[in-house]
């Protein structure tokens, strides 16, 4: 459930961003293209920002995979650093949905 929540509240604050920019490109003189390249953007936005801890977490997986794969640690050493690794990942990023 509390997986769930945290999803519901991505999705809450990137439906915010849509729709302040929205309200915010009604109001603005510029084409239509100008107003939808705004909301667009904010779109992006809202999401760079949800998702850049699960990039950040991917990412140091990322090199300690590297590390284990280059063979320079032994079994022992490989299964200790992938432990460390789950440990200091983010709350967020363990066992939930990302959608």
């Amino acid at each position: 459930m509390a997986n769930q929540n945290a999803n519901a509240e991505r999705y809450i604050s990137i439906a915010r961003a849509c729709l302040k920019a929205i309200n915010e490109t009604a109001s603005e003189k510029g084409s239509r293209e100008e107003k939808i390249q705004a909301v667009y953007e904010a779109i992006d936005t809202a999401f760079q920002e949800e998702f850049s801890e699960y990039r950040q977490s991917v990412a140091v997986m990322a090199s300690v995979l590297e590390r284990i794969a280059s063979g320079q640690l032994d079994a022992d050493g490989s299964a200790s650093l992938a432990r460390k690794t789950l440990d200091q990942q983010p709350a967020s990023t363990r066992d939930s949905v990302v959608h």
